[in-house]
């Protein structure tokens, strides 16, 4: 279940950056704009990996 554990690390990571963005003001040097940007990549791999996990799980 290596698909499993890869998608719960991902959401894991962008939990623990929401957290660490608390004490950041977030629109200096547009890093909310960065942030926003990685969150909706992630957000494509994490339903990439989901739906290619028949393909990847074959034996």
């Amino acid at each position: 279940m290596q698909v499993d554990r890869i998608i719960e690390e991902l959401d894991r990571s962008m939990r623990e950056l929401r957290e660490a963005m608390r004490g950041i003001p977030i629109r200096r040097g547009s890093f909310k704009k960065t942030h926003d940007n990685l969150a909706r990549d992630v957000a494509t791999v994490t339903t990439m990996l989901d739906a290619a996990r028949p393909v990847l799980q074959k034996k």
